[in-house]
């Protein structure tokens, strides 16, 4: 898997954790009675406490080999490769006087 792959995938779920989501990261097993988790954690359980909820569920696996695409941004037209353009980002984030 590329770096920069495996990164966007970690940033990803970053995001998701830091707006308080419920996230999950660990190796997908089933057990002998047929039980799946991730890691440690049971991923039936999780599933459980989501009963009858509307939810998003994002699969990212660290063995993905496909690369990245390249993406153009349409405000400033520089390449990037992250979830959004990172000049474009800085720029917001300086102008709304937030670091």
């Amino acid at each position: 898997m590329s770096a920069v792959r495996r990164a966007a995938i970690h940033k990803l779920a970053a995001a998701a954790y830091e707006m308080k989501l419920d996230t999950m990261t660990g190796v997908l097993n089933q057990d002998e009675n047929g039980r799946w988790h991730v890691g440690t954690h049971n991923l039936e359980t999780w599933l459980a406490l989501h009963k009858e909820e509307e939810i998003v569920v994002v699969l990212g696996s660290l063995a993905d080999d496909r690369p990245i695409e390249m993406r153009t941004c349409r405000t400033c037209g520089r390449d990037y490769t992250d979830l959004e353009c990172p000049y474009c980002r800085a720029n917001r984030i300086r102008l709304r006087g937030h670091g």
